[in-house]
């Protein structure tokens, strides 16, 4: 059910490079980190990465009913996925050059907890989401909501490789983020303008 090697290979690169950009659940892990050490940062990314994976099992439950009943709007869903992947690379551009992030967590078991609920919670993750993987998706593989699963798969364990080696670092690299903020935000708004592109006009 997955894309042709090109394709996967897109879909993994524009992941690594999203997942790179710092954000609330980067910001969250290297708290968890500096507060509560290695393990602690490790647990809130693979908490982040459980929240990931809710709001793709809705995307592709949504998507999948969607389908069921008008077939066509699948193409009206990529349409407007494109246009919040341009929003969203309009405030990458100007987004505050020194992001911050929530206190983290001390204990594995809240550290995973808030990790997850700090994703879950967050509306713009599951936007993100339902904008991102349909457009990897290709009716004509078989069934939408499989494809979507096994992509969201992958996204939530590139997501927790990342995330989990920024809760690892801790606070060592929260100096080195804040130094070069602008830059990964401009690399961020690249990303999500070209898969803007990409979604309109494929």
């Amino acid at each position: 059910m997955l894309p042709d090697a090109a394709t996967l290979v897109s879909f993994l690169g524009a992941g690594l490079v999203l997942n790179l950009t710092p954000g609330a659940d980067v910001m969250f892990a290297m708290a968890s980190g500096a507060r509560g050490g290695v393990r602690a940062g490790v647990a809130a990314a693979f908490g982040v990465s459980l929240g990931c994976l809710f709001h793709v099992a809705l995307t592709a439950a949504g998507v999948a009913a969607l389908l069921r009943a008008t077939p066509a709007a699948f193409d009206a869903l990529r349409y407007a996925g494109a246009a919040y992947l341009v929003v969203l690379a309009v405030r990458a551009w100007r987004a505050d050059p020194s992001p911050t992030g929530e206190g983290g967590a001390a204990t594995l078991g809240r550290a995973v907890l808030r990790g997850a609920l700090t994703n879950v919670l967050n509306p713009k993750v599951a936007l993100f989401i339902l904008a991102f993987l349909p457009q990897f998706a290709d009716p004509a593989r078989g069934p939408v909501w499989t494809q979507l699963l096994a992509l969201g798969g992958l996204f939530a364990a590139t997501g927790f490789a990342v995330t989990g080696l920024y809760g690892a670092a801790g606070g060592a690299l929260r100096s080195w983020l804040a130094s070069r903020a602008r830059l990964l935000n401009r690399i961020s708004a690249a990303v999500f303008a070209g898969l803007a592109a990409r979604l309109a006009f494929a």
